[in-house]
């Protein structure tokens, strides 16, 4: 199952190649389906490969092939203008780029322990779409939570959260941390004296009383999705 986005895409580049052997630049992608960066195509690029809808070619110019379309899609049959058919498919996926133009595309990096602190894991290929009124200012990612020790701060296990990237947070706010460089953590942040607590949410847990410089702030929480099955 594709997301909008991820259709929008194919399909336009497939309409583009219908004229040629050359993929619309990333420039054009990114302008036909509204996102604010490159780096938005090349992650709903990745993904259509992953899902084999389309293939990365070398020794070709941008080096795009269609392998596959969405299950439904069916173009005009004898249509007697390429260039109007096109034309027309270009400003269909410009209109829904248009009325999905409030939603922010995001990384989604991957889980993080709200328990037991696990090593960082940043997955540069996922991400998923987000109102703007979950986001506050700067740069954003996304993370899976993975256990229960933020349950009474309403978070919970497989729930999604975003976090504002920062590397500082005023006493008392929930964020990812990094401790000792390779474990990350979502706790709230406590100071006390020249110690650092990172505190769970949940009394099964203790919290972590650290040396400041053991802990790096990688962002705090501003947001959360939860996915009801």
């Amino acid at each position: 199952m594709l997301t909008r986005k991820q259709k929008d895409l194919l399909l336009f580049i497939h309409e583009r190649m219908q004229q040629g052997d050359v993929a619309p630049s990333f420039e054009e992608m990114k302008e036909a389906l509204g996102l604010k960066s490159k780096s938005g195509i090349h992650r709903l690029i990745s993904a259509l490969v992953e899902r084999g809808y389309l293939e990365r070619l070398p020794h070709r110019a941008r080096a795009l092939e269609v392998r596959k379309l969405p299950e439904g899609y069916s173009p005009a049959a004898n249509d007697s203008s390429a260039a109007a058919s096109t034309s027309r498919n270009i400003r269909a996926v410009q209109n829904v780029a248009e009325a999905a133009s409030t939603a922010e595309i995001i990384p989604l990096y991957g889980k993080i322990a709200a328990g037991t602190p696990i090593e960082a894991l940043r997955d540069e290929t996922a991400s998923i779409e987000i109102p703007p009124s979950m986001l506050g200012r700067g740069e954003h990612y996304a993370l899976t939570i993975s256990g229960d020790s933020m349950i009474n701060a309403g978070i919970n296990d497989g729930d999604t959260v975003i976090i504002q990237k920062c590397d500082t947070a005023e006493n008392g706010t929930i964020v990812v941390a990094l401790v000792d460089d390779h474990e990350a953590t979502l706790k709230r942040l406590r100071r006390s004296g020249n110690k650092i607590i990172l505190e769970p949410e949940n009394d099964q847990y203790e919290p972590r009383v650290l040396e400041p410089e053991r802990v790096k702030v990688q962002g705090r929480l501003v947001s959360l999705m939860r996915t009801y099955h």
